[in-house]
């Protein structure tokens, strides 16, 4: 892994990751993702999801918000990213929290070649046929550990990162554990989203090896947790400052700060 290397490359090579994400958090992934010098782009009209997707480094999949016409143009935009050699990233907000995202969940999984998988532990366990508690979006309870990570990778035959206190990506076979990050990241409303967007930036320039890409992105934001925490006063300073870690960023420093295991 040499996230500082993938984090300059993708600065220099402005990528552009086409997401379909919800209203509320549009704002948030977009600016982490230029933030951190990949070229966001939000479109979730039928009739341009195809050619966007096609076009892009990276193409993530957001339920957040979820209407039947959302979800076809998730199906066209990732249909059109698996025909073009794009890497796909889901993030399956709240599945497990209502039927419909559920469904909706394991529908694009079924339909769709995935790269990689982001969600709490409540999300990934729900998909995986697991006992899991959730409220609206937020997982209740323990963190499912490695093993649940490595369970959804061979169900969904794909990467699962499973993010939480210390983060959890496998493949099926290897798994890496990303202990980087703050509380203060569970205290903002969206960063998980900023943490799945980051992975398609990571993905544009890894998409090779998946497993790599997703740890060295939850390494990346982790770090930036932990450096807006230092001067935040409270959950409204450190989403200020989060924007402002992300952007200094140093390709050094991140390869030595990265906790793994």
């Amino acid at each position: 892994m040499n996230s500082g290397a993938d984090l300059r490359a993708i600065r220099e090579r402005k990528l552009l990751v086409h997401q379909i994400t919800n209203y509320v958090v549009m704002n948030e992934t977009a600016n982490a993702t230029l933030a951190l010098g990949a070229l966001p782009v939000m479109a979730h009209a039928v009739q341009e999801v195809e050619e966007m997707a096609a076009a892009a480094s990276a193409l993530v999949l957001n339920i957040g918000t979820l209407s039947d016409e959302w979800v076809e143009a998730m199906l066209l935009a990732g249909r059109a990213a698996n025909r073009a050699g794009v890497p796909v990233v889901l993030d399956p907000v709240g599945a497990g929290a209502t039927t419909y995202r559920t469904e909706t969940s394991r529908r694009l999984l079924a339909e769709l070649e995935l790269a990689v998988v982001r969600g709490n532990s409540a999300e990934i366990a729900t998909l995986t046929g697991r006992e899991a508690e959730i409220r609206g979006v937020e997982a209740v309870g323990g963190g499912g550990g490695p093993e649940l990570a490595r369970e959804a990778a061979r169900s969904f035959g794909c990467v699962a990162a499973v993010t939480g206190p210390v983060d959890h990506v496998s493949d099926g076979e290897r798994t890496i554990a990303v202990a980087n990050g703050h509380e203060l990241l569970g205290t903002v409303s969206g960063t998980g989203c900023m943490a799945t967007a980051i992975t398609g930036c990571f993905l544009g320039v890894r998409a090779d090896d998946r497993l790599a890409a997703a740890a060295e992105a939850l390494v990346a934001f982790g770090v930036a947790g932990e450096d807006a925490a230092v001067s935040a006063k409270g959950p409204g300073t450190f989403h200020v400052a989060l924007y402002d870690a992300l952007a200094a960023l140093d390709p050094e420093t991140l390869d030595s700060r990265a906790k793994l295991e």
